[in-house]
């Protein structure tokens, strides 16, 4: 009987394959968009799991693809059918394979140099993870220093005219009692609003068909209400949509003009298939015609990454960003959706556009990233942002930097200005944590690999300080800009912390590293636990004016649950 229905279900599945066929070859075969009022409701296969129409009739349907393709296909002709979700629906998801940072000997490391980082974009998705799909996210999806730089910390503001400050402190490591903990906390000079300079934005939006899910082009249209209540009287918007080919939906309008800008963004449709390099070229052009020099020129990519049509390999798309950043253009992007969400693509792209990446997965979200962080988000006062620090191996044995693992720098970059590095918005804050395994420590996380050298001897300088640092970033201008250097030698005075004084931030941001670090199954998560993790949280939520470190907690709640019912399994 269950044979019957499996033989009758298969017959369903082709007959609805191939009325659809009919239906899309009878179609308009235009790929163009077009405002509300112009569009054509068609009938369409989107590509969205890459299955070519050709190949559906040319070869044979395995039986997996014909019950993984059917729900959309069923849904689109009001077949009836209804297939279980977990059947139903291709993940085609992407992320970069993380190879997490290991303990370095001092002896024969003593540098380590590395990028800031103030994308967010993978603390939201990995949220989105736990509260939407309710699973665990996969490993490649956590990057902890994301996951650090989505709160806010009391770090000082910078002194004098420097655009950056920053502060340095030791305590011990939560999860590893014999380890301290380095935090490297780094603040960018905050602006006013009406002090930051004119802003020239060119919004580049995927309508394409993947872009039709209510969490995609509906959420960032709605989303965009938000940015439009930030604009000012100087700042200009230009809109350029792009689906099967790319085309200008706005041209370059003051921020008093609202009604407008908000028609435009909310009047769009998804619909086509996906052109990402053609948009962009169209973009980065309407960004030049409207440069304003001394200002803030940027192009905001918003997309789900699913570039699938013209030049889509990411190293042309990157090397077409590299030569437009030379022009002092800047590149944000914004992720949106799931099932073929790509990370690895739009973090890759906006790191070589001297932007920022977030990623939005509901509608408070969209008011954190378009309208509170609005500005530090889109207008950098630093660029090419780099740390460098030199351990003393009389005073630590080793070393490993949390995270940032595809930010960092060989030691000779730290000073090459030609060297490409992250950026920083007004008012906006980075975190970065080193494990530390101190030289008169009963552990020794690191044992030599290495050979003596046959031609050279180390000489160990005496010294009481435990480490120096530096940090080079350059103030943004429209012309070759020279990096500006801040350094210091520190001791264990100048940097740990008064005994029995509690600093909350440094406390709950260690918890962030950790939880990161249980999600990973991370081979350095020592004694780390989901209980800890909530007890460090609540202990250090502080007064948490917009709740997202309560949320925090919850998230770690639903984690440890999930984790307790995988077990089980």
């Amino acid at each position: 009987m269950k044979q019957k229905r499996y033989y009758l279900m298969m017959f369903i599945i082709l007959v609805n394959i191939y009325i659809l066929i009919g239906c899309t070859s009878a179609s308009d075969e235009s790929n163009e968009f077009s405002m509300t009022e112009n569009v054509k409701e068609n009938v369409e296969i989107k590509n969205d799991e890459n299955l070519e129409v050709d190949a559906i009739i040319s070869k044979p349907i395995k039986p997996v693809m014909a019950l993984e393709a059917a729900p959309m296909m069923a849904k689109s002709i009001n077949s009836g059918l209804v297939l279980p979700p977990s059947i139903g629906q291709m993940n085609t998801e992407e992320y970069d394979r993380i190879n997490e940072n290991t303990f370095k000997s001092v002896l024969e490391n003593p540098v380590s140099t590395f990028s800031i980082d103030v994308d967010t974009a993978s603390y939201t998705n990995v949220r989105r993870y736990l509260l939407q799909n309710e699973e665990l996210p996969p490993v490649d999806a956590v990057r902890i220093e994301e996951f650090l730089q989505y709160f806010s910390y009391d770090y000082a503001q910078p002194k004098g005219d420097n655009s950056v400050g920053f502060q340095l402190d030791i305590e011990e490591a939560p999860w590893n009692v014999k380890h301290q903990l380095l935090r490297v906390a780094i603040q960018a000079k905050e602006i006013k609003t009406e002090d930051l300079p004119p802003s020239n934005l060119v919004f580049l939006l995927d309508t394409s068909g993947s872009m039709k899910a209510d969490n995609k082009l509906p959420l960032l249209q709605k989303s965009m209400s938000v940015l439009v209540e930030q604009l000012r009287p100087q700042d200009t918007v230009s809109i350029v949509a792009y689906a099967g080919s790319a085309g200008v939906i706005l041209e370059s309008t003051p921020g008093t003009d609202k009604t407008t800008i908000t028609r435009a963004f909310t009047d769009l449709k998804a619909g086509g298939a996906t052109a990402g390099s053609a948009g962009i070229e169209l973009a980065y052009k309407i960004a030049e015609e409207n440069y304003i020099k001394g200002g803030n020129n940027r192009v905001i990519l918003c997309t789900d990454g699913d570039f699938n049509v013209g030049v889509s390999s990411t190293g042309a798309l990157e090397r077409l960003i590299e030569e437009k950043r030379e022009k002092n253009i800047y590149l944000t992007i914004l992720g949106l959706g799931m099932g073929n969400y790509k990370d690895s693509r739009m973090e890759s792209l906006s790191n070589i556009g001297n932007g920022n990446y977030a990623y939005i997965d509901n509608l408070l979200e969209g008011k954190k990233v378009l309208g509170k962080e609005i500005w530090g988000n889109l207008f950098a006062v630093a660029k090419d942002v780099k740390v460098q620090v030199e351990f003393n191996p009389k005073k630590v044995s080793s070393y490993r930097l949390i995270g940032y693992e595809n930010r960092l720098l060989n030691r000779e970059d730290f000073n090459d200005d030609n060297k490409d590095a992250g950026e920083m918005g007004s008012g906006q804050s980075v975190t970065a944590f080193y494990e530390l395994v101190l030289a008169d420590s009963e552990d020794n996380e690191v044992e030599s690999q290495s050979d003596s050298l046959v031609f050279q001897k180390s000489t160990i300088i005496p010294s009481q300080d435990i480490l120096s640092f530096k940090l080079r970033y350059k103030k943004p201008a429209d012309g070759d800009e020279q990096s500006q250097l801040l350094s210091v030698i520190m001791d264990e005075a100048d940097l740990y912390n008064n005994q029995g004084e509690t600093d909350l931030d440094f406390t709950f941001a260690s918890a962030v590293v950790e939880f990161g670090m249980l999600l990973c199954d991370s081979p350095y998560k020592g004694n780390s636990s989901w209980e800890h993790i909530i007890s460090q949280a609540k202990a250090s939520k502080g007064a948490d004016e917009n709740g997202y470190r309560s949320e925090f907690i919850k998230l770690v709640e639903i984690a440890e649950l999930l984790d307790s019912l995988s077990d089980k399994d």
